[in-house]
């Protein structure tokens, strides 16, 4: 959508009913910010490309929107989990490199050879598979090699590896990158971080002359040691951290309900299903278009023993009451003055003064969790570059 669309969106329901009236709810992504957290990350990361993830539906926010607004900033190079979005994600970007994390499940090598995706193979059968389609076909197509350096999920063993590398030439492909990932870079001074890079160091040199690519979001903020030719920032594109203790880059996604009524309960009284939080003074609350269905995470709610998210109305921070439900929140507003608040006032639970990852701690989950739980009821809008 263009900033004229945009702009036509928003102010087409200003002599009737407000945008997301209907839905309740409104998730507004900033593509602008998107992009400009990419441009940080490859300015960060040269001479090493900068590639982006976009798996997951870009992370919940939208591949169909975010992935030409990255390609349009001058991503060239783009990862998804598997065929199926490598597909959609083709039809969006003709010209793109697009890798499927995932791999190669048995007999999809035509597939990903018709688009032009490139599987990342991390077991000898994928690699068996893919090298016998070139050959049937007579062409050397690209893929990457994975090699496990220490997570023990996908990916070659060091000696697989080693002995990959040492007979490539018999492969029937040449590999066009050659990649592991990282399993504890969130966490500063992890040892298994220095033990990962030392060992895809020294397997990127056994592929000599092929692109290397180790860091994620937090390898890419760990310097030049961890970036390679490539590095594959996923969740910092997107509005959240992905260092303990290090901020995040502009924030992205901004989310906000409408409240729906509110009313008056006495102290001693309880809120919501399950009666878990029980009022300690008399208090105002207000009752929010929205739930765990529309993916605003049930554990964010509250209890009397741990209490959860909070939202900003009137410009006012306002703690959740009570379990969320399927489709409605509560807040306490009772601090609030008296008369600022009004049915059909919204309520913003993500934005520039609530992040990410502000309310993942308050889930007791991850940012990443956040983002791509956001489901489809919300009325979204999407702001231009």
């Amino acid at each position: 959508m263009t900033a004229a669309q945009t702009h036509e969106h928003e102010t087409a329901h200003a002599a009737g009913p407000r945008s997301g009236d209907a839905a309740g709810a409104v998730l507004t992504i900033d593509l602008g910010a998107i992009a400009a957290n990419w441009r940080t990350l490859a300015d960060l990361a040269g001479p090493a490309e900068c590639a982006a993830v976009v798996k997951a539906n870009a992370y919940g926010l939208g591949v169909e929107y975010v992935a030409p607004a990255l390609w349009a900033e001058g991503a060239r190079t783009f990862f998804v989990a598997h065929l199926q979005e490598a597909q959609k994600l083709r039809r969006l970007l003709p010209q793109a490199n697009i890798y499927a994390l995932n791999g190669l499940l048995p007999g999809m090598a035509p597939a990903f050879a018709a688009d032009m995706l490139r599987p990342v193979l991390g077991s000898l059968p994928e690699i068996t598979e893919w090298g016998t389609h070139c050959r049937s076909v007579g062409e050397d197509l690209p893929a990457a090699v994975h090699v496990d350096t220490g997570m023990h999920r996908l990916g070659l063993s060091l000696h697989e590896a080693a002995e990959i590398a040492s007979t490539r030439h018999e492969l029937g492909f040449t590999p066009s990158l050659v990649m592991s990932h990282l399993a504890c870079a969130d966490t500063p001074d992890h040892p298994l971080t220095a033990r990962q890079q030392a060992r895809f160091a020294d397997i990127a040199r056994l592929f000599d002359g092929v692109p290397a690519s180790l860091a994620n979001s937090a390898g890419t903020l760990m310097g030049a040691d961890y970036h390679f030719n490539l590095v594959r920032p996923g969740i910092l594109l997107y509005g959240g951290g992905a260092i303990e203790g290090r901020p995040a880059l502009r924030p992205a996604v901004r989310l906000a309900a409408r409240i729906i009524q509110t009313c008056h309960a006495s102290a001693g009284e309880t809120v919501g299903y399950g009666a878990m939080e029980r009022l300690e003074r008399d208090s105002r609350l207000a009752v929010v278009h929205i739930g765990y269905a529309d993916g605003f995470l049930r554990a964010a709610g509250s209890t009397d023993v741990r209490k959860g998210a909070e939202a900003i109305v009137a410009g006012q921070r306002c703690p959740l009451v009570g379990r969320i439900s399927m489709d409605l929140a509560t807040l306490d507003i009772t601090d609030l003055p008296e008369n600022t608040l009004e049915r059909g006032m919204e309520a913003e639970f993500l934005g520039a003064g609530i992040s990410v990852d502000e309310l993942a701690t308050k889930a007791g989950t991850i940012g990443y969790e956040v983002l791509t739980s956001l489901g489809p009821r919300y009325e979204r809008h999407y702001l231009a570059p």
